[in-house]
């Protein structure tokens, strides 16, 4: 089949990519020895786009144009030919005749591909059909391409090849490109919104020697000439608040942020926020302006206040429904933690699937069981207020009650969408918090923020009362465009690359065989515990049925930095569902298809909402003075549901 029998008619079977590119590529050697390389040309004279002459046909009608763009389509019809013209803004018929054209002009035509950049020169009319169409008397080559375009009656479907090759979604798929120019009027209505208010833009360094601001994993990088490590930032907060010391009393900065954390629908490792900080105002004035930024952004793109978010139907009308942690724990939960006992609101959350020690604290008690039922279920709009002291290092707290702080985030469809403070101006207080903050990173909370010495120095020099707030504008742009995943919104979202899972499978094996002949393991400091000095009898043991199983699927649990949920083939049914505390020893991904072995006649456990049935079984040692653990995993040949015995 020829090159230009492919491009009249839709293709159903798989096309022969490099026999297309080799077809092409022999067209443009052909142009190429005819003096006619269409990548020596520089420029192109266009007078008009394809959205502007469908917009106004009354002032184009008959007049001569020249629009260019990408060829989407191609009809041979004999003397007279049919092709579209799609530019930044529209898409245009173009009608191609011999009679017109000429000979040699119509032949140059019919050898076009389909996603060649091409000019084109004619008189605006309508066609029999009333479509608005070009009357074409010139074509110009002005890019040949030599890759095919996907099909037109499927598409660029494959997820993970859209946003992989995202200039190919672009061209193939229009509805994602309205996306991003949705975004850049979100980000526009944003600025504008802030500098009619009286706010200065100002930008702050990606690369810092601590990385402070928010509790969370940073990215870490090395500095050659100062021979020092750096961290990419993970949040603009204490650098914008300097500049409140300095005296800028409204501030604000739209950038990119860096977490070395986990990826799913709502996070990616880097990611867009908008950050501002007004003097002599608290968090609720933060929260009037989170209401007119979305508002204002969500008339701009959506046409009004009535919105649908992934099938739910939102209203941004304001005043947006406020609830303090305490009030929205009670109203989804029962808990109420202004009238009981910590000893009973931890006995409760752990009977609900939590894992609370004795010692947790109230305000940690509070956050866990609100950030594991109740956050699900806020469709909201709604501004959750008053957060505990414990998780808040930089929020002022509360005159009312100093166990909690002048803090807020805001909820939309289960989802979190921003966060603000009255924020914190005591540099004593400052000071202790980031000792509490270190100490928690001593017993293992690697998310834990640093003493920023220089940080606690400026806030003795004086920071006025400030509120703060920071948006996340991804989601803030999936909210408003109706997508469903963060990388929807993300012209390139971070992606594994190509053949590295692959690599990894093909070169494993035989690094583990090398290992077996190379490598003494070293157990001299390693630690176990000791073994129970108390038996068992037979009869009671024989009752634990220990399984083979296969894994199916592997995930994190939402909102659980620990938990895996593992999908399992247990021999009889392939859809056990185990929850293992292990996500900090193991990727997801990297146990799909294991064998390991399970306790499969437990009674069901509720874990964070989900019943587990059953257990893994792993081996925990202790090295160096942390613990180690390692997921029992047998060999592939035993078949799932083998008892062990």
């Amino acid at each position: 089949m020829s090159e230009e029998t492919r491009n009249q008619a839709p293709v159903e079977q798989e096309v022969d990519v490099n026999e297309v590119r080799k077809v092409r590529i022999e067209k443009l050697n052909e142009l190429v020895a005819k003096g006619e390389n269409p990548f020596e040309i520089t420029s192109y004279n266009r007078t008009a786009t394809a959205g502007e002459i469908l917009a106004n046909y009354d002032k184009f009608e008959g007049q001569i144009v020249s629009i260019a763009g990408r060829l989407m389509s191609k009809r041979i019809m004999g003397k007279a030919s049919f092709g579209h013209i799609m530019d930044s803004d529209g898409r245009m018929q173009g009608y191609f005749s011999r009679d017109d054209m000429g000979v040699d002009e119509y032949q140059a035509f019919k050898k076009l591909d389909v996603g060649d950049i091409v000019g084109i020169e004619g008189f605006v009319f309508k066609t029999k059909t009333g479509e608005i169409s070009v009357h074409v008397k010139r074509v110009t080559l002005l890019t040949k391409s030599l890759l095919p375009l996907p099909e037109k009656f499927h598409g660029l479907k494959d997820p993970e090849l859209r946003f992989r090759q995202r200039y190919v979604d672009l061209i193939a798929n229009p509805e994602v490109k309205d996306v991003f120019i949705k975004r850049s009027k979100i980000i526009s209505t944003i600025r504008e919104v802030l500098d009619k208010k009286g706010f200065i833009e100002v930008e702050t360094p990606v690369l810092n020697t601590l990385a402070g601001g928010a509790n969370a994993r940073p990215f870490i990088t090395h500095h050659n000439t100062l021979d020092i490590d750096m961290y990419m930032r993970i949040a603009t907060e204490l650098h914008l608040k300097r500049c409140i010391v300095g005296g800028f009393e409204k501030v604000y900065e739209i950038g990119r942020q860096f977490r070395n954390e986990g990826m799913d629908t709502k996070h990616n490792p880097e990611f867009t926020t908008i950050e501002l900080y007004q003097a002599y105002v608290d968090y609720n004035e933060m929260m009037n302006i989170t209401e007119e930024l979305y508002t204002t952004a969500a008339e701009r793109v959506c046409g009004g206040l009535d919105i649908t978010y992934q099938g739910t139907p939102l209203s941004l009308k304001t005043p947006w429904e406020r609830l303090t942690m305490v009030q929205a724990v009670k109203k989804y939960t029962g808990l109420d933690f202004d009238n009981e006992s910590l000893e009973t609101l931890i006995a409760k959350g752990n009977e609900m699937g939590l894992e609370m020690s004795p010692d947790t604290s109230w305000g940690h008690a509070l956050y866990n069981i609100f950030d594991a039922f109740v956050e699900e279920k806020l469709t909201g709009p709604v501004f959750i207020t008053d957060y505990p002291v414990e998780v808040s290092p930089l929020a002022k707290k509360k005159p009312s009650d100093p166990r909690l702080t002048e803090r807020f985030e805001f909820f939309i469809c289960a989802s979190e969408g921003g966060n603000a403070f009255s924020e914190l101006n005591d540099p004593i207080d400052q000071r202790s918090r980031f000792e509490q903050q270190m100490l928690a990173k001593a017993k293992g909370d690697d998310e834990a923020q640093p003493y920023d010495e220089d940080f606690c120095n400026a806030l003795e020099y004086g920071m006025p009362p400030t509120g703060g707030l920071g948006i996340g504008i991804d989601r803030m742009v999936m909210f408003l465009t109706d997508s469903a995943s963060i990388r929807d919104v993300l012209l390139f979202p971070t992606m594994k690359p190509i053949g590295e899972a692959k690599k990894k499978a093909e070169t494993k094996p035989q690094a583990v065989e090398e290992k077996k002949e190379i490598e003494q393991i070293d157990f001299s400091n390693v630690k176990i515990e000791p073994i129970f000095k108390d038996t068992v009898d037979f009869e009671t043991f024989a009752k634990s049925d220990f399984r083979a199983v296969k894994v199916l699927a592997c995930e994190a649990v939402a909102k659980s930095k620990k938990l895996l949920k593992f999908t399992l083939d247990d021999g009889e049914r392939k859809d056990r569902v185990i929850l293992s505390g292990i996500h900090e020893y193991y990727e997801p991904e990297e146990l799909v298809g294991k064998t390991c072995i399970a306790i499969v006649n437990l009674p069901p456990r509720k874990m964070m909402g989900i019943d587990s049935e059953g257990m893994l079984i792993s081996a925990v040692h202790e090295k160096d003075g942390h613990e180690g653990l390692n997921l029992l995993m047998v060999d592939p040949h035993i078949p799932a549901g083998a008892k062990l015995y």
